[in-house]
């Protein structure tokens, strides 16, 4: 696949399905997760305006058994029925594991498999470049290299390199550590021609400016509408509204989000409180993240109240509130309410 076809098949807003679970067993509530698919759907996540990730750090992937992150992806791919694509998230230490969820993403259907470094041990460069050969040719299925940066050994523009005779190596979910050397910037304007580049650095603005295809984005998980607007924004060279969104909405969101970090560690429990607060259901994430939902309910709902994504008055269970699934994605300017 070439990189224009990469760009209209996967571009826009990079979505990362939480995975719900039950209250009382933590089960995977495969009810819940296919009712969030359709949500994101209906709220314009489809192809052209974004792709999914089912079972990546936000879908708890880490905490879940192999049967579990197979039966998660095979879920989301059967309930998007191709009105969007879905990647599924791939990370492991074992080389042998991968290849197994390599076929799987395959045989559920997915189009991309998530990979980044094997974590744990600080692996090399070349165990890196071996690990991707095998999961590319043990199945039919395309490969997006995650630089996780701060869990593993860094991505490398010279291993970059080597990936890049990969045929199936499609996209990079790119950030990386930067010490003022515009070190993001640097690699994305090296390989935007070879790579589809998915920004999770939150430079959106910079990235797509420089030729980035998509842009990491959690609050689509409750504000899908929010995401394509922002997306479509980036499209039509509306950059100074772009980044007065970014500020507006997504910045109060990141900085819950390190709050938060100090107190538990893992992925997508913000994501998860918005939607329960947002009457979407939800869940908490598995252990050994703490259940977050009650220590910063408050916190959640005022910066849910501060961005446009609740009304002033309600918002809480059983109240009345213009749900975020009615907000439509419009390629005009304006105001960041729901």
């Amino acid at each position: 696949m070439d990189i224009s076809q990469a760009r209209r098949r996967y571009g826009g807003c990079y979505v990362t399905v939480p995975t719900p679970f039950a209250d009382d067993d933590l089960s995977v509530d495969y009810d819940a997760l296919r009712a969030h698919v359709n949500f994101l759907i209906e709220g314009g996540i489809v192809t052209g305006d974004g792709m999914l990730l089912a079972g990546g750090a936000a879908g708890d992937f880490s905490t879940m058994t192999f049967e579990e992150r197979v039966q998660v992806a095979e879920t989301v791919v059967q309930e998007a029925r191709g009105r969007v694509s879905v990647a599924m998230g791939a990370q492991t230490t074992s080389t042998r594991e991968l290849t197994r969820l390599a076929r799987a993403a395959q045989q559920a259907g997915a189009d991309l498999i998530q990979v980044s470094p094997p974590f744990y041990f600080a692996h090399t460069a070349d165990d890196f470049y071996e690990y991707a050969l095998a999961a590319a040719r043990s199945a039919d299925v395309g490969l997006i290299i995650y630089n996780t940066f701060w869990t593993s050994q860094p991505v490398s523009h010279a291993l970059l390199d080597r990936l890049a005779g990969i045929d199936n190596v499609v996209a990079l979910k790119w950030s990386a550590p930067d010490m003022g050397n515009m070190e993001f910037e640097q690699t994305i304007t090296r390989y935007a021609d070879r790579f589809m580049i998915i920004d999770n650095q939150m430079r959106f603005v910079v990235s797509h400016m420089l030729g980035a295809a998509s842009i990491e984005v959690h609050i689509c998980n409750y504000r899908p509408g929010w995401g394509v607007r922002l997306w479509r924004l980036l499209e039509a060279g509306e950059y100074v509204t772009a980044q007065r969104e970014m500020v507006d909405v997504a910045m109060p969101f990141m900085a819950l989000w390190q709050e938060m970090e100090t107190w538990t560690s893992g992925d997508g429990y913000l994501d998860k409180l918005c939607m329960d607060l947002l009457g979407l259901g939800s869940s908490r994430c598995r252990p050994p993240t703490r259940d977050v939902r009650e220590r910063f309910r408050e916190q959640a709902l005022d910066m849910l109240r501060r961005t446009g994504s609740l009304p002033a008055a309600g918002g809480l269970r059983g109240e009345p509130f213009r749900p975020v699934a009615q907000e439509k994605p419009g390629r005009e300017a304006g105001a960041s309410t729901s």
